[in-house]
This record gives C-alpha cells, structure tokens and sequence, in this order.
C-alpha cells in the first residue's frame, strides 16, 4: 500500500483540483449548491490525476527514462517496487474508477433533462482519461514531443473550472476563463518546473519536452511568463466580478482581493527561479508552486462565498438537509 500511495503521488493532487473548487464555489455563488456535484467533480479529478501520475510512470518506466540520470524522487517501476504488469493493470482500474465517477458526476449535473449535455461531458471525459494515459505511454506519446502544457492548461485549468461551473449554471460564464486561464497557466508552471529539473536527462532519451526544444535560459523567461500572467489575471477577474456585482462600482470591495497572501510564496518562488544555477535544486518548488495555487482557489473561493453571504445560509442548509 505504501508504495502504489509513492505512485499516486499525493503531493500533486491538491493542484488537479484547485481549478475544480474555484469553478464549484463559483458556481455556487449564483446557484443553489450541489454537494453530488461538487463530491463527484473532485472524486472524478482525483482519479484523473491519479491515473496520469499511474501511466506516466509506468510509460516512462518501459521506456527507460527513469534512470539514474533522473534527478527528482525515484518512481515504483523505476525502483522495482512495483511491476510494469501491475502498473498497467492499476491504470486500467483506475481508468473504470475515473469514468464510473464521470458518468455519476454528469448524472447528477443533468439527470435526463439534458442528454446533449451529458453526451458531450462523457464524451470530455472519455479523451481526458486517454489523453492522461497518451501523455507518456505508447511510440506517439505527446509528452516526448512537447505537448504536455498544452494538455496540463486545457484540461486542470479551462475544462476543470469551466466545466464544473456550467454543470450548475448551464452556461459558461465569460469572466470565469479569467480564473480558469490563471489556474491553467500555474498548472503548466508547476510542469515546466519538472522539465527544468529533468533537462539534462530528457535530451538524453529524446524526450522533447518545451524545455528541452527552447533551453533551460528560455525556459526560465517561459516560466515567468506562466506565473506572472497568471497572477494578472487573477487580479482582473477579482477587480472585474467586484465592480460588476457590486452596487457601488467606486466602492472597492478588498474581501475579494484575500488570494493575494498566496502571491508572498510565489513571488519568492519566482526568485529562486531566477537564482537557479543547479536545475535539480528546483525540485522543492514543484511543490512550493503546486501549493500556492491551491492555496489561491481556496481563498479565492472563501472571498466569494463571503461576497455572497447568503450562499453561507444555503450551504448550512442544504448540509442539513442532506443529512436529514
């Protein structure tokens, strides 16, 4: 058990599903709050994850880019805790759990009122669990030819926050991809850490991450980039939804504004960056990056729960209810 937990790789599960509590409480904002929903949304990201971490140690296992070479913590095919056969079975589980929840998930969100709907979730559903496992597995897997951000920002940051968000309202709000771009572009950062780390031994075994086609000095600026804009855009939506929901537009509401704290860690991080001069050093921040960005989704989400005080009122009963 101790070991399929090191290939689950708990640490990277907060950051799947930040874009999935800030799309939820978003939501709920403006609609009646939908625990099953909400259950189902982050049991289904989780399974998600962990079905990704599951097939890219076992396709990078088989393939031999887990060597000696690699710098960060070493995976269960790689250290021979576990088998290849049994990775590949615990992926294909995973993969039976990830659309069991799936299809409980777009039940609830629209029972047999919206068969469009559903089909179209279950069909986003069925290329995420196969982009998840095509990230490293098989001879054209998108990973080794520097597909994986692209991946990383459209599915943990636009379809996880705008797609739990339309399963309540029935509709994509335009200001919400603010957010949902922000957790998206940290998301690809935490990813292009990895890469950073993982350079040298990469170009080794032909694995063609963005880092190793542009370099580690440009991805350093890549990577600025990636958490600089995604704090702007942070910023904009707050300024935005407060100045449109606000009966006062010249009133600034500063409960809004609660995620900043979470910049203190990320500009520092950004400093470590920029300090680097040992790419294997950069390994803590993986995790420093993936924190700060939940930590954002949750103050992000208190600020508008705050905002919307009522919605306290409707969460208490809605819980209450739920358990009578």
């Amino acid at each position: 058990m101790k070991h399929w937990i090191e290939a689950a790789r708990v640490r990277t599960l907060p950051l799947s599903v930040s874009g999935i509590i800030l799309g939820c409480f978003y939501a709920m904002s403006q609609a009646k709050p939908n625990w099953k929903i909400f259950t189902f949304a982050i049991t289904t990201t989780l399974l998600l994850q962990i079905l990704s971490n599951f097939a890219n140690d076992y396709g990078d296992g088989v393939k031999g880019t887990d060597n000696d070479d690699r710098v960060g913590p070493k995976r269960a095919i790689q250290s021979g805790v576990i088998s290849a056969e049994a990775m590949k079975r615990a992926m294909i589980f995973t993969s039976i759990l990830t659309m069991i929840s799936a299809i409980a998930l777009i039940y609830f969100a629209f029972k047999d009122t919206n068969l469009v709907f559903s089909l179209f979730f279950l069909t986003l559903g069925a290329i995420a669990v196969a982009s998840a496992i095509r990230y490293t597995v098989g001879n054209t897997a998108y990973g080794y030819r520097g597909y994986g951000d692209v991946f990383v920002f459209v599915f943990f940051g636009l379809v996880s926050t705008l797609g739990v968000s339309f399963m309540y309202l029935k509709e994509i709000d335009p200001l919400l991809i603010l957010p949902a771009a922000a957790i998206g572009l940290l998301s690809v950062g935490v990813l292009n850490l990895n890469n950073m780390r993982d350079e040298a031994s990469d170009k080794k075994v032909n694995k063609n991450t963005i880092v190793v086609k542009i370099g580690g000095a440009k991805a350093k600026i890549y990577h600025y980039f990636l958490v600089v804009t995604a704090m702007v855009l942070m910023l904009v939506f707050a300024f935005l939804f407060d100045w449109y929901n606000d009966s006062d537009p010249a009133h600034i509401n500063f409960d809004m504004y609660f995620f900043v704290i979470a910049y203190v860690p990320l500009v520092k991080h950004l400093r470590v960056v920029y300090n680097n001069k040992e790419p294997q050093l950069l390994d803590p921040e993986l995790k420093k990056l993936a924190m700060s960005t939940f930590l954002i989704s949750i103050l992000m989400s208190l600020s508008l729960i705050y905002f919307f005080s009522d919605i306290v009122v409707q969460v208490v009963n809605a819980t209450i209810n739920h358990f009578n």
